[in-house]
């Protein structure tokens, strides 16, 4: 035991008093894998253990060419079988009512166009012509008296009401006979796809 008047060998530290805590500095060469110590910054290009390894030229394949995503398969063509069981009159009357219409304005500009092309191109004179050589009609005999342009776009107007009004109530009778005649065999059958 020693007393306070004995000396102490030099370096020894008092027993009250604590030792001081030295720090370990860990080594921050890049590769050693270890982690910076809390507080300080990972030395530069020194990687944390636990990272993803990146992709790099060896891990690729050895042609240099990625590995391409294969394409989904294509999915099977849906069908689906229907049946048309009933049509109603009203709106195959109103699409029949608007096609016959638009028939009957193609009719009005066919003829007059006709006509037209006729008369530019000689026709009625030949044929004038040759009604005066093969009968012996009188010299003023004129195709166009009795076919004049005025009488043909009238005629054709009067044809394409007639086809308005026969076009739309036929088309009418016929959605009300098809109706009736799917009652009793089921209607006609439809069958649908994909594109």
């Amino acid at each position: 035991m020693s007393t306070p008047s004995t000396p102490r060998p030099s370096g020894s530290a008092p027993k009250s008093a604590a030792p001081r805590p030295t720090q370990v500095k860990r080594p921050t060469a890049a590769g050693t894998g270890s982690r910076p110590a809390p507080g300080q910054r990972p030395a530069p290009g020194s990687r944390p253990t636990g990272a993803r390894p990146t992709t790099t030229a060896q891990q690729r394949p050895a042609n240099g060419q990625e590995r391409l995503v294969r394409p989904a398969p294509k999915a099977k063509v849906r069908k689906a079988r229907l049946l048309v069981s009933k049509v109603e009159p009203f709106s195959v009357l109103k699409i029949a009512f608007l096609l016959s219409v638009a028939f009957g304005v193609i009719t009005v500009v066919a003829a007059v166009g006709i006509w037209a092309v006729l008369d530019l191109s000689g026709t009625f004179d030949s044929f004038n012509q040759l009604m005066r050589d093969a009968i012996g009609a009188e010299d003023n005999f004129d195709l166009r008296d009795s076919i004049s342009l005025g009488q043909v776009a009238s005629y054709a107007t009067i044809i394409a009401v007639v086809n308005v009004v026969v076009i739309s109530v036929v088309s009418m009778l016929g959605a009300v006979l098809y109706n009736i005649g799917a009652s009793l065999v089921g209607g006609a059958g439809v069958t649908l796809t994909d594109d």
